[in-house]
């Protein structure tokens, strides 16, 4: 039970490190933890008239994985239907771009922000 909790909180973690470094680069965050139905998408932003979504991948530098590579096909379909559902429920139409922010927590935390990280229609 304390493992679970503690890996949440390790992610609840990340995600305040990726917003603040949206935020840096000048992104407007519009929603954090945006939940439909089961599904959950991490950061809404929005950047240079562009929504962004955002998932953040919080992983400590001994895992073995990449955090990008915990995006699979039916994740990212996940996201897909989230986002079409946020854009319908604000009536947004500027375009959509899906990034991945991966936070590696070594002896201090890096960032890699990849842009146009997946193509979701794609996971169709």
């Amino acid at each position: 039970m304390k493992d679970k909790n503690h890996n949440k909180q390790f992610g609840k973690l990340g995600e305040e490190i990726a917003e603040k470094h949206l935020l840096k680069k000048g992104y407007k965050v519009l929603r954090k933890n945006y939940v439909f139905g089961k599904l959950e998408i991490d950061l809404i932003c929005e950047h240079q008239n562009e929504i962004i979504i955002v998932e953040v991948k919080t992983r400590t530098s001994d895992m073995m994985a990449y955090p990008e590579q915990a995006v699979g096909k039916s994740k990212q379909k996940n996201m897909r239907l989230a986002a079409e559902n946020f854009l319908e429920e604000n009536q947004i139409t500027l375009p959509v771009r899906f990034d991945i922010i991966a936070v590696v927590k070594g002896e201090k935390f890096e960032i890699e922000h990849i842009e146009d990280a997946f193509y979701p229609f794609d996971a169709l």
